[in-house]
């Protein structure tokens, strides 16, 4: 189907983290974390539902800013794909297959890849890495909620290159088919990640400079950091902004 493009504060919670992750590559894993306590209440969500409508309007507000043009970096797209789940909107997580060279092997990760001439746009690039990698054709049957603020790694030490996140919404029975590029699939409810349990740190070790302490996200056994953290930092802050907005 056609897409309709109907374009807080995580830093302080991420100052304040107490648990700390260490490894020497990759995302790593952390101990289970454990399950919420008591049943939740389903909630049907739609792409009709005032949440989803809320954040489609929250992100439509935003105009953001991108790095001067440079036609040597090269440029990337990623999908943040919600589905409704039991326990309200989920959000599609993977992680990257283990690969040598690969700067991001290992690491938890959004569905994406570098943009193509033949995509019609980054959004384009976004969708059609998505279908490579999972399985899931969101040109097909998925709606594009917006965009989110283009990153780049802050480190001299990482490759350069521009990251466009897009948000889309995905049928509630969408399912994933990981590709030879992606060990897991894993769709995590975006409440887990709001909660104040789930903010960490990551610690890296890196030879001839130390440990180096990294914000991040901790869920069910996973760790999230780096641009993934930095992209999800922003979606959480708008979501959490289209909550308040739909309360009101």
């Amino acid at each position: 189907m056609p897409w309709r493009k109907e374009y807080g504060a995580y830093e302080n919670r991420c100052r304040s983290a107490r648990n700390v992750i260490t490894s020497r590559r990759g995302g790593g894993k952390r101990a289970p974390r454990a399950a919420p306590d008591g049943p939740k209440r389903a909630e049907s969500v739609t792409p009709e539902h005032p949440r989803i409508t809320a954040l489609a309007e929250v992100l439509a507000r935003h105009a953001w800013d991108e790095p001067p043009p440079d036609p040597t970096l090269p440029r990337a797209a990623v999908a943040l794909v919600l589905r409704p789940g039991d326990d309200g909107p989920e959000l599609l997580l993977i992680r990257r297959a283990e690969r040598e060279g690969d700067p991001w092997s290992g690491h938890m990760a959004l569905p994406g890849g570098r943009e193509q001439p033949e995509d019609a746009d980054p959004a384009a690039t976004a969708a059609r890495e998505t279908h490579e990698e999972v399985g899931i054709d969101l040109q097909a049957h998925g709606r594009l909620l917006g965009p989110l603020e283009p990153v780049w790694p802050q480190s001299s030490r990482a490759p350069r290159i521009l990251v466009r996140p897009f948000v889309f919404w995905a049928p509630g029975e969408t399912a994933t088919v990981p590709n030879h590029e992606v060990d897991e699939a894993v769709w995590v409810p975006v409440a887990e990640l709001q909660e104040p349990g789930s903010v960490t740190e990551h610690l890296l070790e890196i030879e001839g400079v130390g440990p180096l302490r990294f914000p991040a996200f901790g869920t069910r056994g996973y760790v999230i950091w780096g641009l993934t953290h930095r992209i999800l930092t922003t979606f959480l802050e708008l979501y959490a902004a289209a909550e308040f907005r739909r309360e009101r």
